[in-house]
């Protein structure tokens, strides 16, 4: 961090007040530049404090009454972000080593095992610090994400509220065209666009409308065959045929058979790293 960045700001989330002060404490040995702008109880808390702080970073505990931290963070994922903040990193405490795995192996976000060791927390801090800098245009990326943030808390959603085989994912989409209805697969869908009232279903040959929103939408259809790369746009993986960038320096995605380009907002750039 250069003398003129300021210092990063961070939101703790985690019912146990005792485990808040613990890791608090933690923190201020081997970070002492971060501050801790709030503290919150549960996952609704967090989420609040996140929209009326705009940090850089969060930790959830991932098992909160009420709003879990993996569902607290599908809130945040869905927050508008714009040129002044982006989507602040999540780093997730849990005691659970089978959701520390996965998320250390997926390596969008990272986590705290409780109690929090320093060590430990040393390494996370390291990993943070290193995406921040990245963020900020003052470390060079070190390539494509394993994978995205949007496939994690799909995955650890279903392990939290011990959901059982495999997920249940959109198949088909009943959608307005002109008069009609009509039942268009989901595989035919190269991307949806949100507005505040409709969303846009658009395939190759067909232009249809649905009221679903897309932060539905992010939680119904596979994670592997459509990425969110805006707040208003899912895009299917397999309809993308390049990725360019505006006068502005804005990632444009183009999608096969179209001349449509659409948008990607600073908080999915990441997904295009290597491209």
């Amino acid at each position: 961090m250069s003398d003129t960045t300021p210092a990063p700001r961070a939101v703790l989330a985690d019912d146990e007040r005792l485990m808040r002060e613990q890791l608090r404490s933690r923190i201020a040995e081997v970070w002492p530049e971060l501050q801790i702008v709030a503290e919150a109880k549960n996952g609704l808390e967090a989420v609040e404090l996140v929209k009326e702080h705009r940090p850089d970073l969060v930790f959830l505990d991932i098992r909160m009454p009420g709003l879990t931290g993996v569902e607290a963070a599908k809130q945040i994922a869905q927050l508008p972000d714009d040129d002044e903040w982006a989507l602040p990193e999540i780093v997730f405490i849990t005691a659970y080593d089978q959701y520390a795995v996965e998320a250390f192996e997926q390596g969008v976000c990272d986590y705290v095992l409780k109690p929090a060791e320093r060590d430990r927390l040393q390494v996370t801090v390291g990993r943070i610090k290193k995406r921040l800098a990245q963020r900020s245009g003052e470390a060079e990326p070190d390539g494509p994400a394993t994978g995205t943030l949007q496939q994690l808390l799909h995955s650890l959603s279903a392990r939290v509220n011990n959901a059982s085989g495999a997920p249940k994912y959109l198949q088909w989409i009943q959608a307005s065209v002109g008069q009609t209805i009509q039942m268009i697969p989901v595989e035919d869908v190269l991307f949806f666009i949100s507005d505040e009232k409709y969303t846009r279903v658009q395939t190759p040959t067909v232009e249809a409308l649905i009221r679903k929103p897309i932060k539905e939408l992010v939680e119904e259809l596979d994670p592997q065959l459509f990425w969110q790369i805006h707040r208003s746009t899912l895009v299917n993986v397999k309809a993308i045929n390049g990725i360019s960038r505006d006068f502005r320096g804005r990632q444009l995605v183009g999608v096969r058979g179209l001349d449509e380009k659409l948008e990607v907002s600073r908080s999915y750039t990441h997904l295009f790293k290597g491209m």
